[in-house]
């Protein structure tokens, strides 16, 4: 692990983009950052863990809402400087509590939103 922690270019803030996909249906969820400790203690638990930029410290997915994400597949991308974790989602990925963030689409000069927010 140690080994490959030192092969990723994380950028001058000691983070690197990490894109999170749903392992069953290939659906890109989110994009979020990850320091070098996030991607230790994700290896090491099976839980996703993320840096938070706006808050300086590290949050594991789901500790407040109960929308975690187990690691299914942890990769690297051919440059080493940006990761994709597969992953299995539980309840919705994004904070506003929608299936995935991408969820304004931008078509013919408009901007419309392609989701709803999930009943909780």
């Amino acid at each position: 692990m140690e080994r490959l922690i030192a092969s990723l270019k994380f950028n001058d803030a000691g983070l690197i983009p990490a894109i999170a996909q749903d392992a069953a249906s290939g659906e890109v969820l989110m994009l979020a950052w990850m320091n070098a400790q996030a991607v230790e203690k994700t290896l090491k638990t099976g839980d996703v863990w993320y840096f938070s930029r706006s808050r300086s410290g590290l949050w594991r997915k789901g500790e407040t809402s109960g929308h975690v994400q187990q690691l299914v597949d942890f990769r690297v991308d051919c440059d080493r400087d940006t990761v994709l974790l597969r992953v299995r989602q539980t309840g919705p990925a994004c904070h506003t509590n929608r299936p995935n963030c991408f969820f304004y689409q931008w078509e013919d000069g408009t901007e419309r939103v392609i989701s709803t927010p999930v009943a909780g």
